[in-house]
């Protein structure tokens, strides 16, 4: 049930779409191609199982946890306020 001027099945479309363009997002931060040998932040040798299991990798554990702890999400706010509609 939509409320107002929504119609029916507005609220789960958002939610598919948040979704969406989360997984869309984490793809595209996944590796690829040859992963290094050798850290590029801090030259630490990235252990075997570590490049095997995630092809494409460039960093240790410890480098790619504080570069994943840095980052911002920028995602798009599709349940705008009633005072952002209103100005």
């Amino acid at each position: 049930m939509a409320g107002g001027w929504a119609r029916d099945g507005a609220v789960q479309d958002q939610i598919d779409d948040t979704v969406s363009d989360a997984v869309s997002a984490a793809r595209a931060r996944m590796p690829v191609g040859e992963s290094e040998r050798w850290c590029i932040e801090c030259g630490e040798e990235i252990p075997e199982k570590r490049r095997s299991a995630l092809p494409g990798v460039k960093r240790c554990v410890e480098c790619q946890s504080g570069l994943d702890a840095s980052a911002r999400s920028a995602g798009i706010n599709r349940r705008g306020s009633k005072d952002s509609q209103l100005r």
